[in-house]
């Protein structure tokens, strides 16, 4: 019971976060937006085109290669679970926020990766150097961007111990729950597998962390994808009953939904930037590893990655649920609007359930299996973003007995995580997102005037028909070492 008392508590605190937050992110998404004319709509082509066109460059990789590593935080098991949570407490009208919030906030990844990339700093760790990467992320831009240091050390110790020593503890919880549910399997038993198979990654270096998840991440989204399409086309008779339940009860004129309208936005605008990780700074480690002409480049790159979690993941994980009617939605005084699921709680669970519209028995099965790679390779960039954390604080310092306790720590987490109440582990893990996402917030806001100007130097070189490339100096900008001491031409970067 007093675990339980915890876990409501934590809770209560965790909404308290995360509710004005939905305004934040939505406002800065809108004034980003305007800003830049909507350039999330309008350079979609530029995105596809540094795809392609981008090769990893010395000392640092390729465009793609970081975006597969921004995916594989983006899409984890929030991207399932964290979909079902929001359907359950705001009806399917969360799934429509979610979208909206995927479309105009992703501007705040755009402004994350670009600032990412004008403070990333040349790699001194030897085992980045050998994974060919430059460095950088959140608490440079913070330090260097905005001259406050013991703000960027503050940052970066609360992304050492989340990312390290708390936030793999509810990717672990869920994994674990799936494969009881799917397998009968004592929750120990994913525990160990997946603990042997992160220490196999973490202990081989950042190279093969980049390897596993270059790997595993397009089979996985493009696998998850073509089933949520057959799914939704074995249950093609409801999508239009479906698609005008969401939208009415996104705007609280559904007679049954119509009530918590307001719950439907808080829950959307929360677990989509909760299972992308925009304006939370995650990604920005993985933005400032790639090698490019120009920070405006993997800015949209980003934002790319952005709509491939909220607007295809996300959105496919809903539509399953809701056009096969394998949902439940709470009136959140412990009653419920809508019960199809009577008993099944909140969860991975109801995606299996539609599957089963599918393949009767089958959903289970493979909801675990995705639920596990899906959080496999989320927990190897956890540990990535952990070490990048890790590096900053140490400053050039080798630390060998720091890094040693960092992936002892991680990997005693990931196993713990599957047996501490999983209420506990979620309403912590919101807990420690909240916080760093708060203060990565008001720095973007504070760096706005900045992000502008690169936005226009990008701009303006390519009404001129170049392939743009950065130099701070000619910008008026301080602090840019990487771009200060380096010559650009074309789309490497030459020492």
């Amino acid at each position: 019971m007093a675990g339980l008392d915890w876990a409501e508590m934590l809770t209560t605190v965790a909404d308290a976060i995360w509710g004005p937050m939905a305004y934040v992110v939505l406002g800065l998404g809108v004034a980003y937006t305007v800003a830049t004319r909507g350039i999330q709509f309008r350079r979609i082509p530029d995105m596809i085109r540094q795809l392609k066109e981008s090769s990893e460059g010395e000392g640092g990789l390729s465009s793609f290669q970081a975006l597969v590593l921004a995916l594989a935080s983006r899409v984890g098991v929030g991207s399932i679970a964290g979909v079902a949570t929001a359907v359950g407490g705001g009806g399917p009208g969360a799934l429509l926020w979610m979208a909206v919030t995927g479309l105009v906030g992703c501007t705040v990844g755009y402004a994350e990766a670009t600032l990412a990339q004008v403070f990333k700093r040349q790699v001194e760790d030897e085992d980045r150097k050998k994974a060919n990467e430059d460095i950088g992320g959140m608490p440079y831009y913070i330090k260097y961007g905005l001259k406050l240091p013991k703000v960027a050390g503050l940052v970066a110790f609360l992304g050492l111990v989340g990312y390290g020593f708390m936030f793999p503890g509810f990717q672990v919880s869920t994994i674990a729950s799936s494969a009881e549910l799917a397998f009968g399997t004592p929750t120990w038993v994913p525990a160990v597998l997946i603990t042997v198979l992160i220490a196999l990654v973490i202990f081989g270096g950042t190279t093969r962390i980049v390897k596993v998840t270059q790997t595993l991440v397009p089979i996985l989204a493009i696998g998850y994808l073509t089933l949520a399409l057959a799914v939704i086309a074995a249950n093609i008779e409801n999508v239009p009953e479906a698609i005008t339940l969401i939208v009415n009860s996104a705007f609280g004129i559904d007679p049954v939904l119509g009530g918590i309208a307001g719950a439907a936005v808080a829950w959307g605008v929360r677990r989509a930037v909760f299972a992308s990780a925009n304006g939370i700074g995650e990604a920005t480690f993985a933005a400032a590893a790639a090698r490019t002409s120009h920070p405006g480049k993997q800015g949209l790159v980003q934002t790319f990655s952005i709509y491939i979690d909220v607007l295809l993941i996300c959105m496919a994980t809903g539509l399953m649920m809701v056009v096969s009617g394998q949902y439940n939605v709470s009136d959140g005084s412990g009653g419920y609007l809508v019960q199809n699921l009577p008993g099944v709680e909140a969860g991975p669970n109801w995606v299996q359930k539609a599957i089963d519209t599918l393949v009767p028995g089958w959903g289970a099965a493979f909801i675990a299996v995705a639920v596990f790679l899906f959080g496999f390779t989320c927990l190897i960039v956890y540990f990535y973003v952990a070490n990048s954390n890790l590096l900053f604080l140490l400053n050039g310092r080798k630390g060998p007995v720091s890094k040693l306790v960092l992936k002892l720590g991680t990997l005693a987490i990931v196993f713990v995580g599957s047996v501490v109440n999983a209420g506990l582990v979620w309403a912590i893990g919101d807990i420690g997102l909240g916080l760093i996402a708060w203060v990565n917030l008001m720095c973007l806001v504070l760096l706005f005037p900045l992000v502008y100007r690169v936005y226009r130097d990008y701009e303006q070189q390519k009404k001129r028909g170049l392939d743009p490339t950065f130099d701070p100096t000619a910008l008026g900008i301080d602090g840019a070492e990487f771009w200060e001491s380096n010559t650009v031409t074309g789309h490497s970067v030459s020492r």
